[in-house]
Protein backbone atom coordinates (compact mmCIF):
# COMPACT_ATOMS: atom_id res chain seq x y z
CA UNK A 1 0.00 0.00 0.00
CA UNK A 2 1.46 3.39 -0.82
CA UNK A 3 0.59 6.55 1.14
CA UNK A 4 1.20 10.05 0.28
CA UNK A 5 2.53 11.73 3.45
CA UNK A 6 1.95 15.81 3.07
CA UNK A 7 4.26 18.36 5.73
CA UNK A 8 5.71 14.98 6.12
CA UNK A 9 9.11 16.43 6.96
CA UNK A 10 7.74 18.31 10.16
CA UNK A 11 7.44 17.52 13.74
CA UNK A 12 4.26 15.46 13.66
CA UNK A 13 4.61 14.31 10.13
CA UNK A 14 8.27 12.99 10.26
CA UNK A 15 6.79 11.22 13.19
CA UNK A 16 3.80 9.78 10.72
CA UNK A 17 6.42 8.91 7.94
CA UNK A 18 8.43 6.83 10.54
CA UNK A 19 5.15 5.16 12.01
CA UNK A 20 3.81 4.73 7.99
CA UNK A 21 6.94 2.97 7.65
CA UNK A 22 6.90 0.85 10.41
CA UNK A 23 3.55 -0.27 9.61
CA UNK A 24 4.66 -1.49 6.28
CA UNK A 25 3.28 0.96 3.81
CA UNK A 26 5.71 2.47 1.03
CA UNK A 27 5.60 6.29 1.81
CA UNK A 28 6.41 9.89 -0.12
CA UNK A 29 6.75 12.73 1.36
CA UNK A 30 5.58 15.92 0.08
CA UNK A 31 6.59 19.38 2.05
CA UNK A 32 7.78 22.44 1.14
CA UNK A 33 10.31 22.26 3.91
CA UNK A 34 9.29 25.82 5.37
CA UNK A 35 9.73 24.63 8.49
CA UNK A 36 10.34 20.69 8.09
CA UNK A 37 13.62 19.28 7.48
CA UNK A 38 15.19 16.63 4.80
CA UNK A 39 16.79 15.16 7.91
CA UNK A 40 13.36 13.64 9.64
CA UNK A 41 12.38 12.26 6.57
CA UNK A 42 13.05 7.94 7.34
CA UNK A 43 15.54 6.66 4.64
CA UNK A 44 12.88 4.74 3.41
CA UNK A 45 10.59 7.06 2.10
CA UNK A 46 10.52 8.91 -1.04
CA UNK A 47 10.32 12.95 -0.86
CA UNK A 48 8.94 15.32 -3.21
CA UNK A 49 9.56 19.25 -2.68
CA UNK A 50 6.51 21.22 -3.09
CA UNK A 51 3.63 22.99 -1.80
CA UNK A 52 -0.42 22.69 -1.72
CA UNK A 53 -0.56 26.11 -3.25
CA UNK A 54 0.71 24.79 -6.40
CA UNK A 55 -2.04 22.68 -8.17
CA UNK A 56 1.18 22.14 -10.87
CA UNK A 57 3.11 20.60 -7.22
CA UNK A 58 0.60 18.61 -6.74
CA UNK A 59 -0.06 16.73 -9.83
CA UNK A 60 3.67 16.09 -10.42
CA UNK A 61 3.59 14.62 -7.21
CA UNK A 62 0.21 12.65 -7.33
CA UNK A 63 1.17 11.35 -10.90
CA UNK A 64 4.48 10.20 -9.69
CA UNK A 65 2.86 6.72 -8.17
CA UNK A 66 -0.92 5.08 -7.65
CA UNK A 67 -1.04 6.25 -4.06
CA UNK A 68 -4.24 4.55 -1.70
CA UNK A 69 -4.19 7.11 0.51
CA UNK A 70 -3.42 10.46 1.54
CA UNK A 71 -2.27 12.13 5.08
CA UNK A 72 -2.68 15.58 5.56
CA UNK A 73 -0.66 17.45 8.22
CA UNK A 74 0.65 21.22 5.96
CA UNK A 75 -0.80 23.52 8.01
CA UNK A 76 0.35 26.53 10.45
CA UNK A 77 -0.41 25.99 13.32
CA UNK A 78 0.53 28.99 15.96
CA UNK A 79 -3.17 30.05 17.35
CA UNK A 80 -1.86 33.27 18.95
CA UNK A 81 -0.14 34.21 15.59
CA UNK A 82 -3.42 33.26 13.57
CA UNK A 83 -5.15 36.31 15.38
CA UNK A 84 -2.69 38.84 14.18
CA UNK A 85 -1.83 37.35 10.34
CA UNK A 86 -5.14 35.29 9.41
CA UNK A 87 -4.63 35.71 5.80
CA UNK A 88 -1.49 34.14 5.85
CA UNK A 89 -3.19 30.78 7.90
CA UNK A 90 -6.41 31.41 5.15
CA UNK A 91 -3.84 31.18 2.58
CA UNK A 92 -2.05 28.11 3.55
CA UNK A 93 -4.33 26.01 5.98
CA UNK A 94 -8.20 26.88 3.70
CA UNK A 95 -6.75 27.19 0.41
CA UNK A 96 -3.50 24.56 0.38
CA UNK A 97 -6.46 22.36 2.36
CA UNK A 98 -8.65 22.73 -0.35
CA UNK A 99 -5.92 22.50 -3.18
CA UNK A 100 -5.32 18.94 -1.56
CA UNK A 101 -8.44 18.03 -1.24
CA UNK A 102 -9.41 18.36 -5.20
CA UNK A 103 -6.33 16.85 -6.07
CA UNK A 104 -7.21 14.04 -4.22
CA UNK A 105 -10.69 13.40 -6.38
CA UNK A 106 -8.73 14.64 -9.74
CA UNK A 107 -6.41 11.32 -9.30
CA UNK A 108 -8.65 8.93 -7.88
CA UNK A 109 -7.34 8.89 -4.37
CA UNK A 110 -10.24 8.36 -2.01
CA UNK A 111 -8.92 7.88 1.32
CA UNK A 112 -7.83 11.11 3.48
CA UNK A 113 -6.54 11.47 6.76
CA UNK A 114 -6.95 15.13 8.25
CA UNK A 115 -5.11 16.26 11.29
CA UNK A 116 -7.73 18.53 12.45
CA UNK A 117 -7.70 19.90 16.13
CA UNK A 118 -9.15 20.13 19.91
CA UNK A 119 -9.18 24.01 18.61
CA UNK A 120 -12.38 23.27 16.64
CA UNK A 121 -14.27 23.39 19.88
CA UNK A 122 -13.28 27.15 21.43
CA UNK A 123 -14.01 27.32 24.78
CA UNK A 124 -15.36 24.00 26.29
CA UNK A 125 -18.86 24.23 27.92
CA UNK A 126 -17.58 20.94 29.68
CA UNK A 127 -14.55 18.65 30.02
CA UNK A 128 -13.53 15.84 29.24
CA UNK A 129 -14.41 17.50 25.33
CA UNK A 130 -16.04 14.52 23.24
CA UNK A 131 -16.74 14.76 19.49
CA UNK A 132 -20.40 16.12 20.12
CA UNK A 133 -19.45 19.22 21.66
CA UNK A 134 -20.49 22.37 19.86
CA UNK A 135 -17.94 23.39 17.22
CA UNK A 136 -17.21 27.22 18.14
CA UNK A 137 -13.75 27.99 17.30
CA UNK A 138 -12.24 31.12 19.32
CA UNK A 139 -8.93 31.81 16.96
CA UNK A 140 -8.77 31.88 13.43
CA UNK A 141 -7.01 28.73 13.54
CA UNK A 142 -9.50 26.44 14.84
CA UNK A 143 -11.53 27.97 11.97
CA UNK A 144 -9.54 26.62 9.32
CA UNK A 145 -9.28 23.80 10.78
CA UNK A 146 -13.27 23.37 11.14
CA UNK A 147 -13.57 25.02 7.36
CA UNK A 148 -11.37 21.92 5.63
CA UNK A 149 -13.84 19.29 8.03
CA UNK A 150 -16.79 20.78 6.39
CA UNK A 151 -15.34 20.55 3.23
CA UNK A 152 -14.41 17.10 3.62
CA UNK A 153 -17.87 16.13 4.89
CA UNK A 154 -19.33 17.44 1.30
CA UNK A 155 -16.42 15.98 -0.62
CA UNK A 156 -17.41 12.71 0.94
CA UNK A 157 -21.10 13.05 0.05
CA UNK A 158 -20.49 14.08 -3.32
CA UNK A 159 -17.48 12.87 -4.92
CA UNK A 160 -16.80 9.51 -2.66
CA UNK A 161 -13.66 10.89 -0.76
CA UNK A 162 -13.67 8.87 2.41
CA UNK A 163 -11.97 10.77 5.20
CA UNK A 164 -10.67 10.55 8.67
CA UNK A 165 -10.65 14.23 10.99
CA UNK A 166 -8.44 13.49 13.68
CA UNK A 167 -8.84 16.07 16.12
CA UNK A 168 -5.81 16.19 18.37
CA UNK A 169 -4.45 18.14 21.30
CA UNK A 170 -1.35 19.14 22.40
CA UNK A 171 1.34 17.16 20.55
CA UNK A 172 4.58 16.85 22.55
CA UNK A 173 7.51 14.80 22.67
CA UNK A 174 9.52 12.79 20.64
CA UNK A 175 10.65 9.61 19.18
CA UNK A 176 11.60 7.29 22.26
CA UNK A 177 14.13 5.70 20.12
CA UNK A 178 15.14 9.20 18.87
CA UNK A 179 14.84 8.43 15.16
CA UNK A 180 14.06 12.04 14.77
CA UNK A 181 16.49 14.26 15.87
CA UNK A 182 15.69 17.57 14.49
CA UNK A 183 14.18 19.93 16.51
CA UNK A 184 10.93 22.24 15.48
CA UNK A 185 12.15 25.56 13.57
CA UNK A 186 10.35 28.70 15.70
CA UNK A 187 8.17 26.14 18.17
CA UNK A 188 4.99 27.52 18.99
CA UNK A 189 3.85 25.27 21.83
CA UNK A 190 4.74 25.21 25.39
CA UNK A 191 7.32 21.90 25.74
CA UNK A 192 9.88 22.80 23.27
CA UNK A 193 10.18 26.40 24.19
CA UNK A 194 10.89 25.39 28.05
CA UNK A 195 13.45 23.12 26.28
CA UNK A 196 15.02 25.80 24.86
CA UNK A 197 14.92 27.79 27.79
CA UNK A 198 16.21 24.75 29.48
CA UNK A 199 18.91 23.98 27.24
CA UNK A 200 19.87 27.62 26.34
CA UNK A 201 18.87 28.33 23.12
CA UNK A 202 16.36 31.20 25.36
CA UNK A 203 16.56 32.93 27.55
CA UNK A 204 13.02 32.62 29.36
CA UNK A 205 9.50 31.93 29.15
CA UNK A 206 6.28 33.91 29.45
CA UNK A 207 3.32 32.36 30.69
CA UNK A 208 0.37 33.88 29.52
CA UNK A 209 -2.60 34.15 31.72
CA UNK A 210 -2.18 33.59 35.63
CA UNK A 211 -6.25 34.43 36.65
CA UNK A 212 -7.40 31.40 34.92
CA UNK A 213 -10.05 29.48 37.19
CA UNK A 214 -7.51 26.46 37.52
CA UNK A 215 -5.13 25.30 40.65
CA UNK A 216 -2.54 27.70 39.97
CA UNK A 217 -4.29 30.09 37.45
CA UNK A 218 -2.08 29.00 34.51
CA UNK A 219 -3.74 27.04 31.72
CA UNK A 220 -4.57 23.19 31.40
CA UNK A 221 -4.12 20.82 28.58
CA UNK A 222 -4.06 17.36 27.74
CA UNK A 223 -0.86 17.04 26.03
CA UNK A 224 -0.06 13.84 23.25
CA UNK A 225 2.99 11.88 22.90
CA UNK A 226 3.89 12.57 19.19
CA UNK A 227 4.31 8.48 18.69
CA UNK A 228 0.94 8.10 19.95
CA UNK A 229 -0.71 10.58 17.62
CA UNK A 230 1.60 8.85 14.39
CA UNK A 231 -0.34 5.60 15.96
CA UNK A 232 -3.58 6.94 15.90
CA UNK A 233 -3.03 8.45 11.98
CA UNK A 234 -1.96 4.51 10.90
CA UNK A 235 -4.91 3.20 13.17
CA UNK A 236 -7.29 5.44 10.99
CA UNK A 237 -6.25 4.83 7.66
CA UNK A 238 -6.78 1.01 8.42
CA UNK A 239 -10.28 2.01 9.79
CA UNK A 240 -10.78 3.65 6.49
CA UNK A 241 -9.44 0.87 4.35
CA UNK A 242 -11.36 -1.45 6.03
CA UNK A 243 -15.12 -0.11 6.41
CA UNK A 244 -15.04 2.98 3.95
CA UNK A 245 -16.88 5.09 6.61
CA UNK A 246 -16.23 8.24 7.40
CA UNK A 247 -14.51 9.10 10.50
CA UNK A 248 -13.90 11.78 13.62
CA UNK A 249 -12.24 11.12 16.54
CA UNK A 250 -10.23 12.79 19.33
CA UNK A 251 -6.88 11.88 20.41
CA UNK A 252 -5.98 13.09 23.84
CA UNK A 253 -5.14 11.44 27.35
CA UNK A 254 -8.40 12.38 29.33
CA UNK A 255 -5.05 13.77 31.69
CA UNK A 256 -4.69 17.57 31.82
CA UNK A 257 -1.75 19.52 33.21
CA UNK A 258 -1.10 23.43 34.15
CA UNK A 259 1.49 25.12 32.83
CA UNK A 260 3.47 25.07 36.03
CA UNK A 261 2.66 21.53 36.42
CA UNK A 262 4.96 21.26 33.39
CA UNK A 263 7.55 23.97 34.27
CA UNK A 264 8.15 22.15 37.28
CA UNK A 265 8.54 18.56 35.91
CA UNK A 266 10.83 20.54 33.49
CA UNK A 267 12.94 21.72 35.97
CA UNK A 268 13.80 18.15 37.10
CA UNK A 269 14.49 15.99 34.32
CA UNK A 270 16.82 18.29 33.41
CA UNK A 271 18.19 19.56 36.15
CA UNK A 272 17.77 23.52 35.37
CA UNK A 273 16.08 25.99 37.07
CA UNK A 274 13.70 27.06 33.75
CA UNK A 275 13.16 31.03 34.19
CA UNK A 276 9.69 32.30 33.39
CA UNK A 277 7.55 35.71 33.61
CA UNK A 278 3.85 36.32 33.52
CA UNK A 279 2.37 37.92 30.61
CA UNK A 280 -1.40 38.87 29.92
CA UNK A 281 -3.61 36.04 28.34
CA UNK A 282 -3.57 35.53 24.75
CA UNK A 283 -6.83 36.25 22.57
CA UNK A 284 -7.96 33.19 21.50
CA UNK A 285 -6.82 30.67 24.70
CA UNK A 286 -9.03 28.80 27.03
CA UNK A 287 -8.12 27.95 30.17
CA UNK A 288 -8.86 23.97 30.36
CA UNK A 289 -9.00 21.53 27.42
CA UNK A 290 -8.85 18.25 28.25
CA UNK A 291 -9.81 15.36 25.29
CA UNK A 292 -12.40 12.97 25.39
CA UNK A 293 -11.31 10.23 23.56
CA UNK A 294 -13.30 7.39 24.14
CA UNK A 295 -14.63 6.65 20.35
CA UNK A 296 -10.89 6.27 19.27
CA UNK A 297 -10.95 3.52 21.65
CA UNK A 298 -13.92 2.01 21.02
CA UNK A 299 -13.88 2.26 17.26
CA UNK A 300 -9.93 2.18 15.90
CA UNK A 301 -9.18 0.23 19.25
CA UNK A 302 -6.41 3.22 19.71
CA UNK A 303 -5.20 4.46 23.42
CA UNK A 304 -1.95 6.31 24.06
CA UNK A 305 1.24 3.66 25.06
CA UNK A 306 4.11 6.84 26.05
CA UNK A 307 1.66 9.90 26.73
CA UNK A 308 2.40 10.14 30.45
CA UNK A 309 3.88 13.82 31.55
CA UNK A 310 7.49 12.78 32.40
CA UNK A 311 7.98 10.26 28.96
CA UNK A 312 7.19 13.53 26.68
CA UNK A 313 9.16 15.81 28.77
CA UNK A 314 11.86 13.29 28.93
CA UNK A 315 11.92 12.36 25.16
CA UNK A 316 12.21 16.05 24.18
CA UNK A 317 14.70 16.91 27.06
CA UNK A 318 16.82 13.72 24.94
CA UNK A 319 17.04 15.93 21.66
CA UNK A 320 17.32 19.56 23.27
CA UNK A 321 19.78 18.31 25.13
CA UNK A 322 22.57 17.26 22.70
Amino acid sequence: MKVLVVGGAGYIGSHVTLEAINHGYEVTVFDDLSSGFKKNIHQSASFCEGTTLSEDDLSRVMNSSQFDGVIHLAAYKAAGESMTDPSKYAKNNIIGGINLIKACVIHGIDKFIFSSSAAIYGNPEYNPVDESHPLVPINYYGYTKLVIENNLHWFSKLKGLKYASLRYFNAAGYDINQKIKCKESNPQNLIPIVMEVASGDRKNLSVFGNDYSTKDGTGIRDYIHVSDLAHGHLMALDYLFKHNKDLVINLGTGEGHSVLDVISLANKVSNKDIDYKFAIRRDGDPGTVIAGSDNAKRIINWSPKYSDLYTIINSTWNIYNQ
